[in-house]
């Protein structure tokens, strides 16, 4: 019988019930959930404070301690790795999954499949995991992206209002659910079923292409737009921040000061760059835009 392994942390329990959908066609397989467990686990709800004091730390890809990774075989057919991205970068828990040497040794010369639950940026993050699979010497054979629809202003708010009060519901009963709808999680086994039935065939040739068929993965141009140029000035902020770690109440100062950046950029800034954009910058980067997009949906890492 073939062997699968799913490896994951969920602070939410989101992403948990994404993969649990996802895996439902598995039923011939012998699959094998590892939640990753942290030392010290992050808080859920966030204090606004620590919420913002994490970015420097997972922008700049550190790991957090984590509780020993066992598994029941040294070998498997498949590993299907579900992240979710903090501060446009792999959560601090996936990056420590990642660069733990007993997970390396796994996915050494082993077919793997990422699963993505995001609000809607998902590109940075994406590409660290690639890297860090490469490194590993895995095969990324697939992604799966599933994100949170809605308009990016609307999402950007019912997010923090989640990340800080616990509560996944219609704030007001006006605003949207926050995170992945509904229906998309339970529909993660339409995705499942596609890896399925690539591992029972023991080829995954053309399997992202499959994947993309389902028309269920859209990179929205202006979100690409915003998140190639965040993740340059996220960047700058984390070294930044870092550097004022030796004194507590100098850096808080810095992740507040980050925070009000963040929140201005969102809600202000943005709507106006993305408005400039689409008059004087889409229509002459149509064939700049559509590489882009076409990188980002394959596997490849960049040279």
């Amino acid at each position: 019988m073939k062997k699968a392994l799913v490896l994951n942390y969920s602070q939410t329990g989101q992403l948990d019930e994404i993969l649990d959908n996802f895996i439902a066609p598995f039923n011939e397989f012998s699959v094998e959930r590892v939640k990753l467990k942290l030392k010290k686990e992050f808080p859920f709800p966030w204090e606004n404070d620590v919420f913002f004091n994490e970015m420097a730390e997972t922008v700049l890809e550190e790991e957090v301690e984590i509780l020993p990774i066992e598994v029941k075989h040294d070998k498997y057919d498949l590993i299907i790795i579900g992240h979710a991205p903090w501060f446009l970068s792999p959560s601090r828990p996936t990056v420590s999954l990642l660069k733990d040497e007993k997970v390396k040794s796994l996915l050494k010369d082993t077919p793997v499949v990422t699963v993505i639950g995001s609000r809607n940026m998902w590109l940075h993050a994406q590409e660290s995991v690639k890297r860090y699979v490469a490194e590993a010497g895995g095969q990324l054979v697939g992604n799966i992206v599933l994100y949170d629809r809605v308009t990016n202003l609307v999402s950007a708010f019912t997010i923090l209002y989640w990340m800080q009060s616990g509560k996944k519901d219609r704030l007001y009963n006006i605003f949207p659910k926050p995170g992945i709808s509904d229906e998309d999680i339970k529909g993660a086994g339409r995705f499942g079923k596609i890896v399925s039935d690539a591992l029972a065939e023991n080829s995954f040739i053309g399997l992202q292409e499959k994947i993309l068929d389902l028309g269920l993965i859209k990179i929205s141009t202006n979100i690409m737009f915003m998140e190639l140029r965040a993740k340059v000035l996220f960047k700058m902020w984390a070294n930044k921040i870092k550097s004022k770690s030796e004194d507590a109440k100098v850096r808080l100062r810095w992740v507040r000061l980050f925070k009000y950046y963040l929140l201005i950029a969102l809600f202000v800034v943005s709507p106006i760059l993305l408005l400039l954009y689409n008059i004087f910058g889409v229509p002459f980067t149509l064939k700049s835009i559509k590489s882009k997009k076409t990188y980002f949906y394959d596997l490849k890492l960049r040279a």
